[in-house]
């Protein structure tokens, strides 16, 4: 079984892409789905113990605990120490589902993969790219985003063209969704048995 990280930097159209995936039959990990459920489970009493107010009703409020971390490093340091291994578990334990059901082909969508060294969990790289000008323009449409926020979160991100660099395959969306889709089948093609596996 081929594991393939899907990954790009905010506002790139990963989640877009990782439906797309989906659509072509292919099972994915969505970190963002999985830290979502942590934070309404396992997460939440430990990062209330961190960051005490942040949990309401036994659920992570987002947005009291953007409060409590951003521009704080410290701080956004000690809340991925309690939400990474949780997220990679839940990864894990999806991988070795997928294995044991003898699928061939596998996505686990990983927002910060190059960020948090995750390449040595994948077989495969997939980056998803944008126009600068499109991704700013995305970003900043979305409720509560300032300018501020999105160059904090640009600012922890390894830039898109090193990713870009380091990808085996690249998703550019933004030239629409059909070029988009049809990207993604042209990886599936190339990741079905009987292709080549080496980088």
């Amino acid at each position: 079984m081929i594991v393939l990280g899907l990954t790009g930097s905010i506002g790139m159209g990963k989640s877009t892409t990782a439906r797309m995936f989906l659509e072509e039959g292919v099972p994915v990990h969505d970190s963002d789905a999985a830290v979502h459920r942590l934070y309404s489970g396992v997460a939440a009493p430990l990062i209330e113990a961190r960051f005490p107010g942040t949990v309401v009703d036994g659920v992570v409020d987002r947005a009291r605990l953007a409060k409590a971390v951003l521009g704080n490093p410290q701080a956004i340091a000690a809340l991925e120490g309690i939400v990474h291994p949780l997220v990679r578990k839940d990864a894990d334990d999806f991988v070795a589902r997928n294995r044991a059901e003898g699928k061939n082909l596998v996505v686990l969508d990983i927002p910060l993969l190059f960020e948090t060294g995750g390449m040595d969990r994948v077989d495969k790289i997939a980056v998803v790219t944008a126009p600068e000008e499109e991704q700013r323009h995305r970003v900043l449409a979305r409720p509560g985003m300032t300018e501020e926020k999105f160059a904090a979160i640009l600012a922890r991100q390894v830039p898109d063209a090193e990713k870009r660099r380091r990808a085996d395959f690249i998703v550019d969306t933004g030239n629409g969704m059909e070029p988009a889709r049809a990207a993604v089948r042209a990886i599936v093609a190339a990741l079905s048995p009987g292709e080549t596996r080496s980088r």
